[in-house]
Parts: structure tokens; C-alpha cells; sequence
């Protein structure tokens, strides 16, 4: 009788493995180079992003196959149980084999099931990172690349700073319009080339900027 009861444990192990999951190997779903992306860089990021997926999912498949095997076995147990109630012998025999075959199904179908669920999140994973990258994926607008932001006019105070460290002096940096600042700014309009208006125009900040 434990013999027989061990041999069905076996079987349903034996009849689990043509059924475990796995950890995918690659993705199932279809991602193309962006438009500005080179063939040799999109493979770059297929490595790449091939291995963040895998991370992702890392340890589940041995996971799922440890509950399906467990399913298997207590559903070998409980069949054992069941027909040791009924029968001695032949019955818990019979029970063993039938509790064998059910929960073997049912491993079965939480390995196909795990199998499923594991080959998504291994999608999504490849898929938001080719997408983070400026790939193209189905059903999703490319990336757009966005413009930097202009830039900020040049303030009076950071005009003065700048005065001061080109060797005009316009006095403390503070902000305020004075005499020193006044004529900073004419002087250095005067060796650029710029009206001499002492005053902080467009031209005058560009200047200063470059």
C-alpha cells in the first residue's frame, strides 16, 4: 500500500513536468525600431530590455511548479484517504489512483494557468521598457520628444554679476538701476557694438549671455 501510494505521488510528478511553467524566453508581442532609432541600437535595447523582463518575473515559474506539484500530491493523499474509508486495500488503492489523476489535472492546469499569467507580466515589462526607450510599439504613440523650455531673459541683477566679472564695474548685484549700472552697461554696449543706451535690452543680454 505505500508503495502503491508513492508511485502514484511519482506519476503525478512525472506527468507535471511535460506541463511546468517557465520563464519565458523572449517576448510574444512585436515592438519596431523608432524613427530615429538605428537597427544596431534597437538590438541594444532588445538585450536590454529582454533582461529588465526577465528580472520581472524572476522565481516565479519555479514558484508556480512548486504549488502545481503540491496540488498533485495532496490530491494523491486525499484520494489515499478517501478510499481507506471506504476499503481496505484495493479501495485506498483506487483512491490513491484517483486522487493521483485529479490533482495532477488541477497541477496541471495552475502550471498552464501560471504559465499565462508569467508570459504577460513578461510583456508588459519588455514592452514598457522598449517603449521608455523611443521604440514603437502596437497601439501606442511613438514618443514625442519634448522641447526644452526657453530660456529666461537675463535679470538685471544677473547682468550686474556679469558686468562685474567682465570687468565693467556696475556695483552690487542687487537688482536696482543705478548710476554705476547705468554706465557699465554703456560701456559694454559701446565695445560691442550696441547702441548705447545704457539700458538692459534684448541685444545687450544676449551679449552679455555669450
Amino acid at each position: 500500500m505505500k508503495i502503491g501510494r508513492i508511485s502514484f505521488i511519482a506519476l503525478a510528478s512525472i506527468l507535471l513536468l511535460d506541463a511546468c511553467a517557465t520563464t519565458p524566453m523572449g517576448p510574444t508581442v512585436q515592438v519596431m525600431p523608432g524613427a530615429t532609432i538605428p537597427f544596431p541600437i534597437f538590438q541594444q535595447d532588445q538585450d536590454s530590455c529582454k533582461q529588465y523582463a526577465q528580472s520581472q518575473v524572476a522565481g516565479q515559474a519555479d514558484s508556480a511548479n512548486k504549488t502545481a506539484v503540491g496540488t498533485a500530491v495532496l490530491g494523491t493523499v486525499l484520494g489515499a484517504a478517501l478510499g481507506g474509508a471506504v476499503g481496505q486495500g484495493q479501495g485506498a488503492a483506487v483512491g490513491s489512483a484517483a486522487g493521483a489523476i485529479a490533482g495532477t489535472g488541477l497541477g496541471t492546469g495552475t502550471s498552464q494557468s501560471a504559465q499565462l499569467s508569467i508570459q504577460d507580466q513578461y510583456n508588459n515589462a519588455y514592452v514598457q521598457c522598449m517603449y521608455s526607450k523611443g521604440n514603437q510599439v502596437p497601439g501606442a504613440a511613438a514618443p514625442q520628444a519634448v522641447a526644452p523650455p526657453p530660456p529666461q531673459p537675463m535679470t538685471l541683477m544677473q547682468a550686474q554679476a556679469k558686468l562685474n566679472s567682465l570687468g565693467y564695474p556696475a556695483g552690487t548685484a542687487d537688482g536696482a538701476m543705478g548710476n554705476r549700472t547705468h554706465l557699465a552697461l554703456k560701456h559694454f554696449q559701446r565695445d560691442h557694438g550696441i547702441g548705447q543706451t545704457g539700458e538692459l535690452d534684448g541685444n545687450t543680454a544676449a551679449a552679455l549671455s555669450n
